[in-house]
Order: C-alpha cells, then structure tokens, then sequence
C-alpha cells in the first residue's frame, strides 16, 4: 500500500508541476481538497480576493490545460498512477466509489485526501470517468470505456428502476439476468454508485427497504428471523445480530428483548422463543390457541389432537399445554378424551 501511495502522491504532484502560477495552483487543491479539506468556489474567492465566478473561470481553465498535458503525455508519473487506478476498478467491477476505491488503494485507513487525490487524477485523466456527488449518486470513478458520466449515470438508473419495479430484492444473478453486462460484479460496481441502493447478504434492493437496509433493531430482529426462515430464542438473535453484516450491531440482549415485546411482527411461541406473523403465527397464550383450535374445528377433538394442533404453532412442552386443558371454565370433557368449548 506504501508503493501506491508513493505513486499517487507522485502523479499528483507531477500534475500541480505543471500549473505556473501559485494562486491557480492552490485554487485546484483547495477545490479537490487535496490536503483533506475541500472549499467552496467562495471560500476560495474570500482566501484569493477574487469572486466567486473568477475561481470558477480559472478552475476550468486550468483543468483543461491538465487534460490536454495529460492526453499528451506530459505530466510526470501520471500514467503509472492510471495503470494502478484501472487495475483496481478492474477488480471492483470497473467502477466504485470513490471511497472504496481510496481502500482498495489505499488500504482500510484511506483518508479524504486519499479520496481527493483519485479524484483529482480520475478528473484529468482521458482513461477515466468521474461521476460527481449529488442527491442521487455517491462520488464514483470508472475505467472510460464504461462510458461518460452521463452514461454511467443512466445505467445506475437503469438498475434502480428495475430494483423498483420488482418491488422486492434481487440477487446479482437475478439482475444478471435483467441486464446486458459481462459480470454480475460489474452490476454490482454500477448498483454501488446509487444512493437509492443499498446491499445486504448478496440482495440488492431500495435503501428504504428493511430487508437490505436495516436502521434500527427491529429491523434487524426481522431480517435475521427472515434469514433464519424459523422461529429462534432472543438469545440466538443477539448473537446472530453480533455476527452480521449490519453496519451497527452493537446491542445488548435486553434491548432486542424489549423490541420483540414491542413490535406486532413478532409472536411469541415458546419461552423466549420468537417467531414471525407473516409465517401464519398468531399472538396468544396456550388456552387462547387451544380455544382458537376447537372453534375451528368440525368435529370433537382428542387430547392428542389439540396438542398436536397446538405444537403446531407454539414450541411448548406437551404438559403445558394438557395443563391448559385442564381449564373447566373455558374447556368441556366429553368423553375420556375428547374436548370441546364450554358453552357460555
């Protein structure tokens, strides 16, 4: 990682060799931020004495000088730096972040100027596209032959808008499947650069969805119980909650405890033990799901019959549930062992 960064600080600086005049060279660190704090065209204008339009007329005209140096090869060490950017994006799909690509270069401890100096090579370079920061886009490089800023932008929304449409996650095979590209690693690189989008588990799907964007602990509970596809103890969330993915997942037992009390979504169908109403369970004690049982029932029932209708629902002991049974004021023996609903 060293060797990277000796390398771009090299490009960088062989690129500011080329600017003459000091006030202009210092108006392209600023606006790239290339000590790790970017200024505004007016904060630089206050610094400068000049307007705010003034660094704006400049910044251009200095950046196509650099372009058409480096287009022509002038600038020291600037090819070196786009053989390494490009190799790396090769590897992230051909286009990233520009945050997670100052990782891959850089290693986990990038910083804002690690990020700044990318963008500021990326900017000049003909062999890369800069996608710029707005609402809908995180700041972005690509390889050039992934096509122009407004180009990549619409295949981002072109991957959106399927993602919409659906109305559900996708895998990337999924997609794959939807979509034109030469890898579903390359989708993926594309998906990343959307704000709208976010990624949890190998699913793609809107940053507003739970499912793959998790912000709070309920939605975290509901994504692992969703995963696990089965009813699990409070205890065993938490852990599978410490071993995740999630951005933020550290929460203590009584915490996740408390929101499965809390939230409609859970049911509670053992000691501890939680499962989903949208598997067909349904809140209630053991006498309740007895009674519900023998309502819906046509015919009488054995005792065996309603512990096994009850086990269905409700991971009890079988004694619990023969204790519950034992209620005269909700429940009338028949025979030696069949039941019914004791009539009001």
């Amino acid at each position: 990682m060293e060797q990277n960064a000796d390398l771009i600080a090299k490009a960088v600086k062989g690129s500011l060799s080329i600017i003459d005049q000091d006030r202009e060279r210092k108006i392209v660190e600023k606006r790239f931020g290339l000590d790790g704090h970017k200024e505004t065209l007016e904060q630089i204008g206050e610094t400068l004495s000049v307007t705010r339009e003034r660094v704006r007329q400049l910044e251009k005209v200095i950046l196509v000088r650099l372009r058409i140096s480096a287009k022509d090869g002038k600038i020291p060490d600037l090819a070196a730096a786009e053989k390494l950017i490009i190799r790396n994006l090769a590897e992230l799909g051909r286009a990233a972040q520009v945050k997670a690509l100052a990782k891959k270069v850089f290693g986990e401890k990038a910083t804002a100027a690690d990020s700044a100096a990318l963008t500021f090579l990326a900017d000049i370079s003909a062999s890369l596209t800069i996608v710029a920061e707005n609402d809908k886009y995180y700041s972005a490089i690509a390889i050039s032959d992934v096509g122009d800023e407004k180009t990549i932008r619409a295949k981002v929304d072109e991957v959106v808008k399927i993602i919409k449409e659906n109305k559900a996650p996708f895998t990337l095979d999924e997609l794959d499947g939807k979509l034109n590209y030469e890898h579903p690693s390359q989708i993926a690189a594309i998906a990343s650069i959307s704000k709208q989008l976010a990624s949890l588990d190998g699913l793609w799907g809107l940053t507003k969805w739970p499912s793959v964007n998790p912000k709070n602990i309920r939605d975290k509970i509901y994504v692992i119980l969703k995963k696990k596809k089965e009813p699990m103890h409070f205890n065993d969330i938490a852990e599978a909650i410490a071993d995740s993915n999630f951005k933020r997942k550290n929460v203590t037992t009584q915490a996740i405890h408390n929101e499965l009390i809390k939230d409609p979504r859970f049911v509670l169908i053992g000691r501890g033990i939680y499962a989903l109403d949208d598997w067909g369970y349904k809140k209630g004690t053991v006498s309740e799901i007895i009674t519900d049982v023998l309502k819906h029932s046509d015919k009488l029932l054995t005792r065996e019959e309603i512990v096994a209708e009850v086990m269905k629902s409700r991971k009890v002991k079988e004694t619990t549930i023969l204790l519950n049974l034992q209620n005269k004021k909700l429940f009338e023996k028949v025979d030696k062992n069949s039941f019914k609903l004791k009539e009001a």
